[in-house]
């Protein structure tokens, strides 16, 4: 019998059915932030039991989006681009976890089931969604451009229900693109017993960051939020806008490979 290969499910005897090839993973793509102050009772009630708020700025909350193209260490997706390109809309809090700050994703959308599958091994809660931004183009009129003046907007929708919109008005260059999602991450990695009532088969609480980061020139703008809620989603209950504090327009390149498990129940 010959041996079942994959990274993630359907494993063959070839492994190339799998949705998720083994890491490394590599990333390259536009990020739009808006970084914006809610009450951190809100934060807090998104924060497992094992997490605490930040000692700084505790209600600072940063909505970001972000169009990709990925691949693994062959590169093979960038000449399938269906399997490299997508998008994401996310929303990180910071938060500590015995002595140390981190940033954590609370609320994320993204627009392929790769991608998905790549989240749970992560931690990261990912549905799927609906999500746009404006494109900085080098040539022409239909463009915004990475100067000051240029407009960028973005939107996030789920279930055909809009749940998010933004704008950004660049204003100059900025030393970084916001500081909520700049700390090494920290989730929890939990999958339920198939028993009823059976609790937690799989409970971990893991960080991770990335690795060989390229970064392009930082932007800063004016920035406008909307949040909306649906049916089956409710950021705008969950993290409402108090006030906004920035927003940033940043191209960039990161790769990961794995990360450390900080607790294990």
């Amino acid at each position: 019998m010959s041996e079942l290969l994959g990274f993630t499910p359907p494993l063959t005897a070839t492994g190339r059915t799998a949705l998720v090839p083994p890491p490394p993973w590599h990333y390259s793509g536009d990020l739009l932030t808006v970084e914006y102050r809610t009450d951190p009772e809100h934060v807090r009630a998104l924060l497992p039991a094992d997490l605490e708020l930040a000692e700084e700025d505790p209600g600072a909350v940063a909505f970001l989006w972000a169009d990709w193209q990925s691949c693994s260490d062959g590169g093979e997706e960038l000449l399938d681009p269906a399997r490299s390109q997508y998008k994401e809309a996310f929303v990180v809090v910071r938060c500590r976890f015995g002595d140390r700050t981190y940033s954590r994703c609370v609320l994320i959308w993204v627009t392929t089931d790769f991608a998905i599958a790549r989240g749970v091994h992560q931690g990261y809660p990912k549905k799927l969604g609906s999500i746009h931004m404006t494109r900085p183009m080098p040539h022409g009129r239909a463009t915004a451009r990475l100067a000051p003046g240029g407009t960028f907007a973005a939107t996030l929708a789920a279930y055909d229900h809009r749940l998010a919109t933004a704008r950004v008005e660049i204003t100059g260059p900025a030393e970084t693109n916001g500081f909520v999602n700049a700390l090494p991450m920290v989730h929890h990695r939990q999958v339920h017993a198939i028993e009823r009532d059976g609790g937690w088969a799989l409970d971990e609480v893991v960080t991770m960051s990335g690795y060989d980061a390229d970064l392009g020139p930082a932007w800063q703008g004016r920035a406008e939020l909307e949040l909306a809620d649906s049916p089956w989603d409710e950021p705008a209950s969950l993290l409402p806008v108090r006030e906004v504090i920035s927003g940033y327009y940043r191209q960039i390149g990161v790769s990961w490979n794995g990360g450390t498990t900080l607790a294990r129940r």
